[in-house]
């Protein structure tokens, strides 16, 4: 038999509307649907696709937030082997991940365990968050020859401020104020911005980032501009 092939697929930031024409098509083709689940009940990626999968079969892969490598890795190798099984039934498989998948994106460890197992596997772009944020403040993330940095909520952040480039910092959530206010410290903070849940029902929208004054969620981006 034939064996099944596995797609990541980002499924864009939030709003349905940005999902790309060919993860549309992937969904409504695949077999399965695997679906992120953090633990938390809120389950954003499915949400985001809903309308295209329904009456599909949907497996819910646990993704909790850990420290621990170990353990996250443990996590990894047993959605990896049941996947592998439904792969192995000669069904093709659509895990749907938020942004797009080469981004910070948890799925990618299960699609290096699936692919190194010998399985056809592709990953499929999606429109990343800090693309989407960019548009909605109605800013460019770098013109001519400016450089562009992203940079994850768990990163240190010091030593990021004085690299010579607009700065994209994503998911830093309980860390907001204290991000805000090492942007005032290295004089960054009046070409700063920030989407919280963007394209979501609960967008907020920060033109001033400086004009923040109570901690965000998760899926917050703050966009730095050094020119202003």
């Amino acid at each position: 038999m034939r064996k099944g092939k596995l797609y990541g697929l980002g499924v864009g930031p939030g709003d349905p509307e940005l999902l790309t024409l060919k993860a549309v098509r992937l969904l409504r083709e695949a077999d399965v649907i695997a679906v992120p689940d953090k633990g938390t009940g809120e389950k954003t990626a499915l949400r985001i696709v809903e309308q295209f999968v329904g009456g599909k079969e949907l497996i819910f892969c646990p993704t909790p937030m850990l420290r621990d490598r170990s353990q996250w890795d443990r996590y990894h190798e047993e959605i990896a082997d049941r996947i592998c099984r439904i792969l192995d039934a000669g069904k093709n498989v659509s895990f749907i991940t938020l942004g797009d998948p080469t981004i910070y994106s948890t799925y990618i460890y299960v699609h290096k365990k699936v692919a190194a197992r010998g399985y056809e596997a592709e990953l499929v772009p999606g429109v990343t968050s800090f693309c989407a944020v960019a548009a909605r403040l109605g800013v460019s993330l770098c013109e001519g020859d400016e450089r562009l940095m992203v940079i994850p909520g768990s990163c240190e952040l010091k030593d990021t401020m004085d690299i010579q480039a607009n700065k994209v910092f994503m998911k830093s959530g309980k860390g907001i104020l204290q991000l805000q206010q090492q942007l005032n410290q290295a004089g960054l903070l009046d070409g700063a911005a920030m989407v919280e849940n963007c394209g979501m029902e609960n967008e907020r929208v920060w033109p001033r980032f400086g004009d923040m004054k109570e901690n965000s969620g998760y899926f917050s981006v703050v966009v730095v501009k050094e020119r202003g």
